[in-house]
């Protein structure tokens, strides 16, 4: 590998990992995964922006960030309407309220993209602004839209712009349970319809994104579209599970190390 492209992937991969939501959203996720999780969000190159965690597992990211001395540094990002992204407007409210009130930084709530391609934009509206309402100035809202279950950039735009409209602090990608997460087409839609909307709102990349060279390719269309002063956790966020072992393989040169957590 040329010096050039291993300065650079290094560069990307420093970048990566102060703006990565280090996630854990399965089915059989535990306290112990969750600790395991926090412990591995304090590496000797920095830390991840957040933990991304099931509402239930609040208390215990928090609990175990203070003992790793990363409160208040390490974000709390948790999830609601997850996965599906139901159109129960009340309900995905109460939901983000409770993650709220139990201690979360950030809440990811998915938007009812099967609505909005069945054409009713008002409740996929309404959905947004109350989530934005029970965040209560507390918490970060980040809108995942589901780009690629909405599959045509017309639908991904307007999704982008309906959650802008209604209070998105962040759109955001992919929950990363479907078949088609994050790409880099459904990312140009969505950080150009944040540039056309002159808000101050983020993009988050999530599912998918799995090693430095993809993270690096994002990172340069942020660039070029928002400006590299943009790029920055308050903005940009990777929401990945597996990308922080290539990160820590290609900072520390050592991948068994940095696939064991033990760096």
């Amino acid at each position: 590998m040329p010096m050039t492209a291993s300065i650079n992937l290094t560069q990307a991969a420093r970048q990566a990992l102060l703006l990565m939501d280090l996630t854990s959203l399965n089915a059989d996720d535990t306290d112990a995964t969750i600790e395991s999780l926090c412990k591995q969000a304090k590496t000797p190159f920095g830390h991840p922006a957040a933990v991304c965690i099931y509402p239930q597992f609040i208390v215990t990211a928090r609990r175990a960030l203070i003992a790793h001395k990363l409160s208040g540094e390490v974000k709390i990002a948790s999830v609601t309407n997850f996965p599906d992204g139901g159109d129960d407007i009340m309900a995905a409210a109460r939901a983000t309220r409770e993650a709220v009130a139990s201690g979360a930084d950030e809440v990811d709530v998915v938007f009812p993209y099967r609505t909005l391609m069945a054409g009713d934009e008002e409740t996929c509206l309404e959905l947004v602004e109350m989530c934005h309402a029970a965040c209560g100035g507390q918490a970060l809202l980040k809108i995942i839209i589901e780009s690629g279950e909405l599959k045509e950039s017309a639908l991904i735009k307007r999704a982008s712009e309906i959650a802008i409209e209604g209070g998105a602090d962040f759109i955001k990608t992919s929950t990363g349970k479907v078949e088609v997460n994050a790409t880099l087409e459904a990312a140009e839609i969505m950080l150009k319809a944040i540039k056309d909307s002159g808000k101050d709102v983020g993009f988050k990349a999530a599912g998918g994104v799995k090693t430095v060279e993809e993270a690096a390719e994002y990172l340069a269309l942020a660039t070029e579209i928002m400006g590299a002063q943009w790029v920055t956790p308050k903005h940009f966020r990777f929401g990945a599970s597996s990308l922080l072992a290539d990160v820590m393989a290609t900072l520390t040169g050592n991948a068994s190390v940095a696939e064991q957590g033990g760096y």
